[in-house]
């Protein structure tokens, strides 16, 4: 036998120790398959394989996430490692072998079982026919097959973010108000750029306190981001530490730590508010940042005032207490608009709750002098001609006013939620039930923690005649707050229009609590009338006059309307009128006026209301 080699002069080296041993005349050694799978080092390439393909594929979903790619590219990528499994364990067997003449029967069938397994996990990986008509799902959905019933995906807006209560870090609990505030004002200045959605205060923060996870938090408030920091406060400087975390994911996209000077937290709520919108990839068109610094002061002390108020009017302090609280903030930066706005709304509130009917005129001429100047120190300030708003539909409302400043602070302020409430309300007094229904909703997505933006939307509902959706909004908001009764009366009132006395009769006559007594009498006189107990619905009617009297005379009018003297309805909206009974600003949707609303006298009141088309 020749020494020459019949192949060329390169081999690897375990088949040259085979050669030579066969040129020696002697028989190669027989190795068992394991043994050939131990020397060809098949365990650890796969398993440094595997090692690697976990890094990248887990390297690519972190890049996925922060920059937002398509899905796509995961998907790929996953399916190029999959496939890629079983050619490693191959490769690590032919290392430097040259011809498959050379394998052995056994060595055949473990190459065989290889490549079974690889070809079984591209099996059960989706085919790519189907995986471009399905929908897109995430990595683990793909490399797990979905059951018969598919949990739903958690596909928040694009831009959208919730702003917890930041924790106070001073070491002092009545440094709380100064935490809440920066949180407050963040948030606040973040829902003034039109293309973020920033759930309201209300529902961010009512999980504060509570052991919630933020995956849990975010699908409540159905928010793709959640931002969450500490404040620290040491006499004039402050140390904000923020961070930005991906609710999908659970991974954090950002943080930072700020360290001020108190005399520059509005500039410092510019830069975190700022920093915010670019990890979320929001475009600051313009001078848009601007809109940060809207209503705000560069003034510590009046700002520190400002936020005191704030916490004592969340805490439903005396109102006076609140008033001369705001008034201080005031005092120390004579232009801090927000405080203005914040003066009127809190004036307003005392106009309705006073029993001193001849304090109104002045409460509302202070509370417009408020209104009107926050409009004036910034025009571009959606809060302050909402408040100029409120002002307008108080006592003998201007209803063409209240529209031009409602309409003004809705383009300004998209994002407010409790501007978005009220002018759905106010829509729908007027008619406009498209737009009302899609503000209404717009609040409950912005704030749907908030047991008044179900309230809103179950009135408007009301009020466009959508009654079966109206209660079942109602019945939500009840879910929300067991204890709370806000929604009952409106809940009630759809029943009586659906015509379920019944029913109705049973829901009033459960209402027990001294506060709802009025209520639960005017309630049961249009009952009582729809099952043909006139005598009894007008016992009802004279106990709800007797314990509110003329203070109710548009509720009055409406039951005597349904209780069939149009000559009683008449006379008390004539009443109602002459009082400026805000029960009037729903004159032209209110279901119990109906009987009436053919009547001359009915219509003269109308036209004297002067409601804009």
């Amino acid at each position: 036998m020749s020494d020459t080699p019949t192949e060329g002069a390169e081999e690897a080296p375990a088949l040259a120790r085979v050669s030579d041993v066969t040129h020696r005349g002697e028989a190669a050694p027989t190795l068992s398959p394991w043994a050939r799978l131990k020397e060809h080092k098949v365990a650890q390439w796969t398993l440094a394989y595997a090692a690697f393909a976990f890094a990248l594929l887990h390297g690519a979903t972190l890049m996925s996430d922060a920059l937002e790619w398509p899905h796509a590219i995961v998907r790929v990528l996953t399916l190029l490692l999959v496939a890629g499994l079983p050619i490693a364990p191959v490769l690590a067997w032919y290392h430097g072998v040259r011809a498959l003449k050379r394998v052995s029967g056994s060595e055949l069938v473990l190459i065989t079982v290889l490549l079974a397994i690889g070809g079984a996990l591209l099996w059960l990986y989706p085919h790519p026919a189907a995986e471009r008509s399905a929908p897109a799902v995430s990595t683990v959905a793909i490399l797990t097959k979905a059951p018969a019933t598919a949990p739903v995906v958690f596909t928040p807006p694009a831009h959208s973010v919730a702003v917890l209560p930041f924790v106070n870090m001073s070491g002092d609990a009545k440094q709380e108000y100064f935490s809440d505030g920066i949180s407050e004002e963040l948030l606040n200045s973040l829902s003034r750029l039109n293309d973020l959605q920033v759930a309201a205060r209300t529902s961010s923060f009512s999980f504060k306190g509570k052991d919630v996870d933020v995956a849990t938090i975010a699908r409540k408030l159905n928010v793709g981001a959640v931002l969450e920091g500490s404040v620290r406060r040491a006499r004039n400087t402050v140390r904000i530490t923020v961070q930005l975390i991906n609710a999908v994911t659970g991974f954090h996209i950002w943080s930072q730590t700020y360290d001020r000077n108190l005399t520059d937290i509005l500039k410092l709520q510019t830069e975190v508010a700022t920093a915010v919108a670019q990890q979320l990839e929001v475009r600051l068109v313009g001078d848009e940042t601007a809109k940060f610094e809207l209503g705000g002061t560069k003034n510590a002390a009046a700002y520190d005032a400002f936020l005191r108020a704030q916490q004592l009017e969340t805490q439903q302090a005396d109102p006076l207490k609140v008033l001369a609280t705001f008034d201080h903030a005031i005092a120390l930066d004579p232009n801090f608009a927000a405080a203005y706005a914040r003066k009127a709304g809190v004036l307003l509130r005392i106009y309705d709750s006073t029993t001193d009917v001849s304090a109104r005129p002045r409460l509302k001429e202070q509370a417009s002098a408020a209104a009107e100047r926050a409009v004036a120190l910034a025009p571009e300030f959606g809060e302050a001609h909402l408040a100029l708003a409120f002002t307008h539909a108080f006592g003998q409302p201007d209803f063409a006013a209240v529209s031009r400043e409602l309409d003004r602070a809705l383009a300004l302020s998209p994002g407010s939620g409790w501007v978005q409430r009220y002018y759905g309300l106010y829509a729908s007094q007027l008619g406009h039930f498209d737009a009302a229904v899609a503000a209404a909703h717009r609040a409950v997505s912005l704030d749907p923690q908030n047991i008044w933006s179900h309230f809103t939307l179950a009135l408007v509902l009301h009020n466009a005649r959508r009654y079966r959706e109206a209660m079942a909004v109602s019945e939500d908001a009840k879910a929300l707050d067991p204890g709370s009764h806000v929604t009952e009366g409106n809940f009630v009132d759809s029943m009586l229009a659906l015509g379920e006395f019944e029913r109705a009769q049973k829901e009033c006559e459960s209402r027990s609590a001294p506060m709802e007594e009025d209520d639960r009498h005017g309630c049961l006189a249009t009952a009582f009338h729809g099952l043909g107990r006139q005598a009894d619905a007008e016992r009802e009617l004279a106990k709800l006059i007797a314990i509110d009297g003329d203070s109710v005379a548009a509720e009055v009018a409406g039951i005597y309307a349904q209780l069939g003297n149009k000559t009683a309805a008449l006379e008390w909206l004539t009443k109602a009128e002459q009082q400026n009974d805000s029960g009037l600003q729903s004159l032209k949707v209110d279901w119990t006026l109906d009987p009436i609303r053919n009547e001359p006298q009915f219509k003269a009141i109308e036209t004297r209301m002067n409601f804009p088309p």
